[in-house]
């Protein structure tokens, strides 16, 4: 069993906010991705969305595709209709054979507006709407699962599972066709610690985004009660290796675990003051070290 290394665009083009690398070109993304040593990438906002046009895409840069972000709404509608609005997404990531689904519970989520407090993002208040949450992301979860794609929830800044009681709550209300996609980086910043929870959930681990944290931005932002993308700017987000995460504790409980999944790069920054080219590189080579340490190995 063996790890890849993947990385998300992000860094180049935000999708969050369309100002943000706007210029950059998609090819110059992917080039600069695989040169620096990534085998996959997840979707972007550029990037095709039909397997006929995409495909080829990837194919002459030498990477696959990883995953792509969907956004549910769960807490609003039923397994049934969610399974509906999501065919499309779901159909293009089975083409282009990926095997997990980046998915975000975002009903009522703030993470597109920069001026939000967040403290302002939804939350799920009572043990009934767990409940109702869980058994409908349940059952699509097994409706993927019986078509060979897994569900991997992932925990995010501005929406209604965000922190580490989240986690718990929605890890204790799903059966086990919902995986987790671990982000360290959202984990921190929500005041969780990631080594924990990888330790409580390192079975149900099947995604893992690998994005670091500055503390001194981490602490600005706590402080202002900024939201999710006015954090982006303040420059809290960096590449592996580059803040306060101890990446190799985590990395050696997935070891231990069996973790055979991706570790995808996910750092989102201005690209005006980051180069996303070096800090791929640098990323990557921090991934790789660490999985060398923690007796990971790497797939080619």
């Amino acid at each position: 069993m063996s790890v890849r290394l993947g990385i998300n665009p992000i860094g180049w083009t935000n999708d969050c906010m369309s100002w943000l690398g706007g210029l950059i070109p998609l090819d110059t993304c992917l080039a600069e991705a695989r040169a620096a040593g990534f085998s996959g990438i997840e979707l972007g906002r550029k990037f095709p969305r039909s397997a006929k046009e995409l495909r080829p895409l990837l194919e002459r840069h030498g990477l696959s595709l990883v995953s792509g972000w969907y956004s549910a709404r769960l807490l609003e509608r039923d397994a049934h209709a969610e399974i509906k609005a999501m065919k499309p997404h779901f159909g293009l990531l089975q083409d282009l054979d990926s095997k997990v689904m980046v998915w975000a519970e975002s009903t009522g989520n703030t993470i597109n507006d920069v001026s939000a407090r967040a403290s302002a993002r939804p939350k799920v208040e009572s043990a009934a709407d767990w409940k109702r949450l869980g058994k409908r992301m349940t059952e699509v979860a097994e409706y993927m699962a019986d078509r060979g794609m897994r569900m991997a929830v992932h925990h995010h800044m501005g929406t209604a599972i965000e922190s580490e009681a989240d986690v718990d709550r929605l890890m204790e209300n799903t059966g086990p066709a919902v995986g987790l996609l671990l982000d360290t980086g959202h984990m921190t910043v929500a005041g969780g610690d990631p080594v924990a929870v990888t330790e409580r959930y390192a079975k149900r681990i099947i995604h893992v985004h690998c994005k670091d944290i500055r503390r001194y931005a981490l602490e600005s932002c706590r402080r202002q009660d900024l939201s999710f993308s006015h954090a982006v700017v303040s420059g809290i987000f960096t590449a592996p290796g580059d803040g306060i995460v101890d990446y190799p504790r985590i990395l050696r409980i997935l070891a231990g675990a069996g973790y055979a999944g991706w570790l995808v790069q996910e750092a989102e920054q201005d690209p005006r003051m980051a180069d996303p080219r070096i800090y791929a590189e640098l990323g990557n080579a921090h991934l790789r070290q660490l999985c060398r340490r923690a007796k990971l190995p790497l797939a080619a």
